[in-house]
């Protein structure tokens, strides 16, 4: 069947919403900015709708957010985004990656990351005792010397007592705050009493410290090596976190999520869902249903990759992790380079309550 003219819909009077033009002129700070890119469309429309997202869900007083990090952000210097989210109470717990915590505690001890040369190859990178991070460097020296310090964090330690990623790194942020007044992840989460979790704890140079402090304990025992690989001076139980997690989840009236990158801290943050809900239907525990209503990602890789990265808040509708739209979940996803969409995102926000703060009676 062909369409008649005469049928054809007029978006006005079907109520849609009309974009307009980008006007510079006319944006007088980055508030103004992302309200008028959220008229546009693409990517800057994206940016746009998470800024309405992400301001609805750092205002909600009954909202537990939680904000997980994956890529080399510490390194990409976008580390004092973290602590000023957490300065603000915009974060309740953070889950993140070994080596973002790793790169942002050496950064915290006053250590320097350096711009990669363009014209060094990659083994005389390691043979000068450079570790490259896309375009950037990590010296050798760096890690060693950030290895001296957990050491000796470590050696402080109850060693009787079973430790996690959420414990431990509470214990590195306290010795941060006693030793520095910089900011930094694990010294200003410390300060306002945010738990940090680790999911992939062992797969981060934290971890590789952990080891070696446990072979340490074992040779100086008087064990071998092939004993002291084996040896747990230091015992570590990861299931100590999911508890952890999922009692502070079980005790919000809302959760939101605020997702830069992807991978093991995004699925892990999420799946407490499903396995709250397993609870319920196999052991018979009377829980509420606990599913996201707020979530803003940004990340680059689209949903088609098939990587853990790529998969949508409605695809997460389909597991029980999130409110559906219908419902009255809200969710932006940003497919764009965090390094760029997070400082605008921030500093829109940061602009938008501020305002609403100095309007209010």
């Amino acid at each position: 069947m062909r369409r008649k003219i005469e049928e054809f819909h007029d978006g006005a009077t079907d109520g849609l919403e009309p974009l307009e033009a980008l006007d510079l002129a006319r944006v007088e700070d980055f508030d103004h900015l992302l309200r008028a890119m959220g008229k546009t469309a693409f990517g800057a429309r994206s940016l746009g709708e998470a800024a309405e997202v992400l301001t609805a869900m750092v205002s909600d007083p009954d909202c537990l957010v939680v904000g997980t990090f994956s890529g080399a952000m510490s390194v990409a210097k976008m580390g004092l985004l973290i602590c000023d989210m957490v300065d603000r109470g915009w974060l309740k717990i953070i889950i993140t990656t070994g080596a973002l915590v790793a790169h942002g505690f050496i950064e915290n001890l006053g250590r320097v990351h350096y711009k990669c040369p363009a014209d060094r190859s990659d083994r005389t990178l390691y043979l000068q005792g450079y570790n490259r991070i896309y375009d950037t460097l990590e010296m050798e020296a760096n890690l060693d010397y950030a290895e001296e310090i957990f050491r000796e964090v470590l050696a402080g330690l109850d060693l009787s007592a079973t430790w996690s990623s959420e414990t431990l790194c509470r214990e590195l942020g306290r010795h941060l705050a006693a030793t520095t007044d910089q900011p930094g992840l694990l010294r200003n989460a410390y300060l306002k009493g945010v738990p940090v979790y680790i999911p992939a704890f062992t797969d981060s140079e934290l971890g590789l410290d952990v080891a070696g402090f446990n072979v340490r304990q074992g040779l100086a025992a008087g064990l071998d090596l092939a004993a002291a690989l084996s040896h747990l001076a230091l015992s570590y139980n990861p299931f100590l976190d999911l508890g952890s997690y999922a009692r502070r989840v079980l005790a919000a009236r809302r959760l939101g999520i605020f997702t830069v990158g992807g991978g093991v801290p995004r699925n892990w943050a999420q799946q407490v869902a499903p396995f709250l809900e397993l609870l319920h239907a196999r052991l018979g525990f009377d829980l509420p249903e606990v599913r996201f209503t707020y979530g803003v990602r940004l990340c680059p890789e689209p949903a088609h990759w098939g990587g853990l990265s790529g998969s949508t808040y409605r695809e997460g509708v389909s597991w029980g992790k999130f409110v559906p739209p219908e419902e009255g979940g809200r969710f932006a996803e940003v497919l764009c380079d965090a390094t760029i969409t997070w400082p605008l995102l921030l500093k829109a926000v940061q602009q938008r309550l501020e305002k609403r703060q100095a309007a209010s009676p």
